[in-house]
């Protein structure tokens, strides 16, 4: 993978890692905490950091406490998502996607929740905002049902305005090196509860706070899921450096836009922050980064069970990404060399 990262970048990332040496804190100290509220601020909900965008996951499912209940999670997603589910003890309930988004199903949904469904997860997926969450968000709050939202795509996205993370409970955002805000490893956790924030500055350091000098253990099932800060420093220079990565991917779709005619048509009102440029049924494309998900990405084929999920199968079958990475060699070509290079 290529990340390129500019001698401003590296410049801004020194200054910052002699803070990190002159504060003595390596971890839990100020950069994490500045990393925290600038990325509060650019996705509009409060925002705590994790080790990565899994723990991210677990967090938010151990909160609302998953154990012996039914979680619905989209077939069509990475194995974490469920991962997540089973680690915390849920019952994995799989639900099918949508075609045109390639998101969780909404009409799904309602016929796979039962009086035991504690939470859905939807998961935002090639870098734009779920096209039915809103309808989803809706009825998880009429039945009284946890919306958790994966963010791991979908970094500078929104939907009329809002960024991932906004629609349901909380959501987790994943820093992963292939992501489009990348430090290599990290997440954050978005909420509006603030009760469930707190607790989580526990859960991640092992459950312990310390109240008047004294060490406790307020959350029992706590454990190291700490970001460092020199990840957090990272973040801080790559949060900076967004919008400049989203104008050179959004440049690059325009042009995909004048190429392709049968991709994923975004709504209007929708912002994607292009993790992935989705195709449907090009056999000839020579460039391309593979899928969003393969086939044996589906959580419900990684567990041998037989499921006749007919989008989700029909999705892994039908669609490619040409490259959409920031840095690829060819971005800056017209768009009759793009089609040359992506055909020919």
């Amino acid at each position: 993978m290529i990340i390129p990262f500019q001698e401003k970048q590296r410049e801004q990332f020194y200054r910052l890692l002699d803070k990190v040496f002159d504060s003595s804190y390596w971890s839990e100290g100020e950069m994490t905490r500045v990393f925290e509220d600038k990325f509060g601020e650019y996705v509009g909900v409060e925002s705590r950091a994790v080790v990565n965008g899994g723990a991210g996951l677990l967090a938010i499912l151990d909160y609302i406490d998953v154990k012996g209940h039914d979680v619905i999670v989209p077939a069509n997603t990475f194995w974490a998502t469920a991962q997540a589910v089973k680690k915390t003890g849920g019952r994995i309930i799989y639900a099918d996607s949508n075609r045109s988004d390639l998101c969780l199903s909404f009409e799904d949904i309602k016929r796979k929740v039962t009086s035991d469904t504690r939470a859905v997860i939807v998961v935002h997926i090639g870098g734009h905002i779920a096209f039915e969450i809103e309808k989803i968000s809706e009825y998880c709050h009429q039945n009284n049902i946890y919306l958790i939202e994966d963010c791991a795509h979908v970094h500078g996205a929104s939907w009329n305005g809002k960024k991932g993370g906004n629609f349901g409970f909380a959501g987790s955002y994943s820093f992963y090196a292939t992501k489009t805000l990348p430090i290599g490893e990290g997440g954050m956790v978005v909420s509006g509860d603030k009760e469930f924030l707190s607790w989580l500055e526990k859960y991640r350091n092992y459950g312990k706070y310390v109240i008047d000098g004294k060490v406790c253990y307020p959350v029992k099932n706590g454990f190291n899921y700490r970001m460092s800060e020199f990840s957090a420093a990272l973040g801080i220079v790559q949060l900076e450096h967004l919008s400049e990565i989203l104008d050179w991917k959004r440049s690059l779709a325009a042009k995909y836009d004048a190429i392709f005619e049968r991709k994923v048509v975004l709504p209007e009102g929708m912002i994607s922050g292009y993790y992935k440029y989705i195709v449907f049924d090009y056999p000839r494309l020579r460039e391309v980064t593979g899928q969003v998900f393969g086939i044996n990405d589906l959580g419900c084929r990684i567990e041998g069970l037989d499921l006749h999920l007919e989008n989700a199968e029909w999705i892994v079958a039908h669609h490619q990404c040409p490259p959409m990475y920031y840095g690829w060699e060819y971005a800056d070509k017209s768009i009759d060399e793009l089609r040359d290079i992506l055909f020919k």
